[in-house]
């Protein structure tokens, strides 16, 4: 088994939300893996700064270590774009089997490891809970908050849409959950056990119009599992983590 959990490679992003779920499920399941990070700003770093004053060698040194940046970057996107063709991440490799999208990856961390820590309650009332809420957080929040659907947004009506958008959507689906949880929640979201509802767990904080949310939020931040997969512990963050 340990040879087989070695073969894990995640291709992750510190920021991305939905690679931070599949970095809870693989601690929580206690399953080591390889971290391959992907630049998702699409080589916008790179830009060339300007500079009043060049000498004509280091003017040449610069564009050809920018071209050649720019190739490895195009590169490195193809090549990625053969795991993922949407070229969105997380994408796990597991030998032969590479895998994208967070709920597909860790429904089948799920199914290749059941006795690692199980992501869902054997009850099917429980599981159908759990089932609808990661539904809400795939289908009508997370889609609404991508990095690319809002730079979309804010390039065809200006930044203050972009922000109203968000919001709108956002709050929606966080009222739902907060309704939803409301007879369900325990501990944590649907009873005292940890399954595959978390989003809650965040490294950013929720508004108290939403007391059920919250206070799963910290309860969701003290598990070790969780407090590992945020985004300032993850090799390729350009924060600094505070603990």
């Amino acid at each position: 088994m340990a040879s087989d959990q070695n073969e894990l490679k995640l291709y992750s992003n510190w920021r991305s939300s939905c690679s931070f779920r599949v970095r809870i499920a693989l601690n929580l399941k206690g399953l080591k893996y390889e971290y391959k990070a992907v630049n998702v700003d699409k080589g916008e770093q790179f830009s060339p700064g300007k500079r009043k004053e060049m000498s004509y060698f280091y003017f040449n040194f610069t564009i050809t270590l920018f071209s050649f940046l720019i190739y490895y970057l195009s590169y490195v996107m193809l090549e990625f774009t053969k795991l993922n063709p949407i070229g969105y991440v997380p994408v796990l490799v597991h030998g032969d089997m590479v895998l994208a999208d967070s709920f597909a990856i860790i429904m089948y961390l799920e199914d290749k490891y059941p006795h690692h820590h199980p992501l869902l309650p054997k009850d099917i009332h429980k599981k159908a809970i759990n089932y609808q809420v990661a539904s809400i957080v795939s289908s009508s929040i997370q889609p609404y908050q991508n990095i690319t659907t809002l730079k979309s947004i804010g390039e065809k009506l200006g930044p203050d849409a972009q922000l109203a958008w968000a919001k709108h959507h956002v709050q929606n689906g966080l009222i739902a959950l907060e309704r939803l949880l409301k007879d369900h929640a325990g501990r944590f979201a649907t009873g005292d056990e940890i399954f595959l509802v978390w989003f809650p767990a965040s490294s950013v904080s929720l508004p108290t119009q939403f007391p059920i949310l919250s206070r799963l939020h910290e309860a969701y931040n003290e598990i070790p599992a969780f407090q590992d997969a945020m985004p300032e512990k993850q090799p390729d963050t350009p924060l600094t983590s505070t603990s």
